[in-house]
């Protein structure tokens, strides 16, 4: 059923598989007749796509389901994923709130929302822990000309003492290999030179499919797809980043040089206490055989600070650590007390002035290995995937996700294009050049 003239205005709080999640939607949406506008706008559905991996992913959340019922009082609002599926009964008591959706149970959201009539609310939320089969929704309406996401993977299994997610996703579960290969076929004959793989736990993909697959062996399906690029890994965990990846990523020439590998903490003491399964010493030897194997590679990484019981002793092992792996980009961010999670409960809680030193020292120490890395190109060309154009200025990444700005005469357009770039000069955001013809 076509719904022309209606308007959606859509925002996506947290990770990469929220926006592929939100993507998906839209796509419902789009072939419904809808138009999509800026959230700043006046719309007709107001779709809020949560996060609740911090106490501030609550609370940004929040703020925009208020802030569309305030637009657009008449309005239905419609609020889905992590923050809608574990506190369902907080967010249909804010006002305005038309559907709740939570992580599953998206693929009808059109008619559920066309069903509901003025002022009514409906809750769709379901216990996640028992859903044991991938929700197969297609996306074909990226954020970009260039790069698309495919999520392949949903929920986790590791239960890390302070997450909050497996109660959000539910248990592991993968998409099929017909259907992975069939949103690829589609991706790249829509034009997209690059796709990004997406899961909430992307090294169990296909554990739990019969026959069982492995992330490997999918990957190297996928990157043997005619007219595609580049394929890039968006985040594995170090116990699973297998030998044959690692000989995939440094031998495939459409596989990106780019592996992040969430450390989390340098101390075994603390990993042990989040319930990581890994140490410290093989996050450090997964990084040597990346390095031996694959000269230009860029390892980036997830670091918590202030865990509880986070001594500044176990501080300076991840301060150590993250310097001798030399990663080119570290996403530092401070721990957050979620309800419901073990550490929660932990004793030797870190005050708040404490973590914001440890997250400022490492942010520091970031930048420099950053620009350490970045520095490693002058001189050298590399090819770059244009992305954007800003007056008169590309920007794109390479393959191992340097970020590269350079000069572009007026009235080209070399968004989707692959071209060599001279790397001139260098700094902690990136690399600037020019057109290497």
């Amino acid at each position: 059923m076509k719904h022309d003239g209606k308007r959606l205005a859509v925002t996506t709080l947290g990770c990469k598989v929220n926006q592929y999640d939100t993507d998906s939607v839209v796509t419902q949406f789009m072939e419904a007749g809808y138009t999509v506008v800026s959230f700043h706008e006046e719309a007709d559905v107001y779709l809020i796509n949560t996060c609740t991996v911090t106490n501030l992913g609550d609370r940004k959340s929040r703020q925009m389901i208020r802030r569309a019922h305030k637009r657009n009082p008449g309005a239905k609002v419609v609020v889905m994923g992590c923050l809608a599926q574990t506190t369902p009964e907080d967010v249909s008591a804010l006002e305005g709130v038309s559907l709740v959706v939570g992580t599953n149970r998206r693929d009808r959201i059109v008619e559920e929302v066309e069903g509901l009539d003025q002022g009514e609310q409906r809750s769709l939320v379901a216990d996640i822990l028992h859903v044991s089969e991938f929700e197969d929704m297609p996306s074909l309406e990226f954020s970009g000309r260039t790069r698309a996401s495919l999520k392949i993977q949903d929920g986790c299994n590791q239960f890390c003492t302070y997450c909050r997610v497996p109660f959000a996703r539910g248990p592991s579960r993968s998409r099929s290999r017909a259907s992975v290969m069939e949103q690829v076929n589609q991706i790249v004959s829509r034009g997209y030179r690059e796709i990004v793989l997406t899961g909430i736990h992307l090294g169990l993909y296909g554990a739990d499919l019969n026959p069982p697959l492995t992330l490997a062996e999918i990957s190297r399906e996928i990157a043997n797809t005619d007219q595609l690029s580049r394929l890039r890994i968006s985040s594995v965990d170090p116990h699973e980043v297998s030998d044959e990846l690692i000989e995939l990523v440094g031998g495939h020439p459409v596989l990106c040089r780019h592996m992040h590998i969430p450390l989390q903490s340098g101390s075994d003491a603390v990993l042990n206490r989040m319930k990581r399964n890994y140490t410290s010493g093989q996050f450090r030897d997964v990084a040597g055989k990346l390095r031996d194997r694959i000269p230009g590679i860029a390892i980036t990484t997830d670091i918590m600070v202030g865990f509880p019981g986070e001594t500044e002793e176990d501080f300076l092992h991840t301060m150590q650590l993250t310097e001798q792996i030399a990663f080119s980009k570290i996403h530092v961010f401070s721990y957050s007390k979620r309800s419901g999670t073990r550490a929660a409960r932990f004793p030797e809680q870190i005050p708040s002035a404490v973590k914001e030193d440890r997250s400022r020292r490492l942010i520091q120490l970031g930048d420099l290995m950053a620009e350490s890395f970045h520095r490693s190109f002058l001189g050298r060309t590399v090819h770059v995937l244009v992305e954007q154009l800003q007056e008169d200025q590309a920007i794109g990444h390479t393959d191992n996700y340097l970020k590269v700005t350079f000069p572009l005469q007026k009235g080209m357009d070399l968004v989707g294009e692959l071209v060599p770039v001279r790397v001139l000069q260098a700094n902690t955001e990136g690399v600037l050049g020019h057109l290497d013809k």
